[in-house]
């Protein structure tokens, strides 16, 4: 006797993956970040830091750096089965500035990684997401040594409106790193639901 036809597998659901742009001063954190989160080798484009760079790259608070991202970092995290994060980490010094027009294209929103011994730092990447109209989030990364500000004086520093969140991390924890995420995917949606 034939057996009856099976029914065909349900169709496996390809995840939604969406870009999502590390920004921030130089030597905040960002390639820590995309590589403390990434599931995957992150790609990273780094280079050490030369004697050329003096007098270009201003070191002050970060002596200890000796390596600068000069095009990208990448990685991807899945943060649900179905939901998955591309992360494209810019270069911090305004000399690879020129990238982020590239590096942001169909970006849903951007994290700026904020250090507060250089605060000031992240103020050209938060006018940059502010011009551009895309959703951003704060995250402060919380180094060893640095002081620590009450979020209320972070945002009364960076002179952003109260809609935008502020956060603090550590860059070099994958799950910090992946609560930050989450934050920014969450604002962005509901600025999407507000701007309708």
């Amino acid at each position: 006797m034939a057996s009856a036809p099976s029914d065909p597998p349900p169709a496996r659901r390809l995840p939604t993956a969406i870009k999502i742009v590390i920004a921030g001063g130089f030597g905040a954190g960002k390639t820590t970040l995309v590589g403390a989160v990434s599931e995957t080798p992150p790609l990273r484009t780094e280079e050490s830091l030369t004697d050329r760079g003096l007098g270009v790259d201003d070191t002050a608070g970060v002596e200890g750096k000796d390596a600068t991202t000069v095009a990208l970092d990448f990685g991807r995290i899945s943060i649900t089965p179905e939901l998955v994060l591309y992360l494209f980490g810019t270069p911090g010094q305004e000399r690879f500035w020129f990238m982020w027009d590239e590096l942001s294209l169909g970006a849903l929103g951007a994290v700026v990684l904020a250090d507060t011994r250089r605060l000031a730092d992240c103020f050209p990447a938060i006018d940059y997401f502010e011009r551009r109209g895309t959703p951003f989030i704060v995250a402060v990364n919380c180094f060893e040594g640095a002081r620590r500000y009450d979020l209320d004086e972070v945002h009364l520093a960076l002179n952003v409106g109260p809609a935008i969140p502020i956060v603090l991390c550590d860059a070099r924890d994958r799950e910090s790193g992946r609560d930050v995420l989450i934050t920014l995917v969450e604002h962005a949606q509901r600025s999407r639901l507000a701007s309708r």
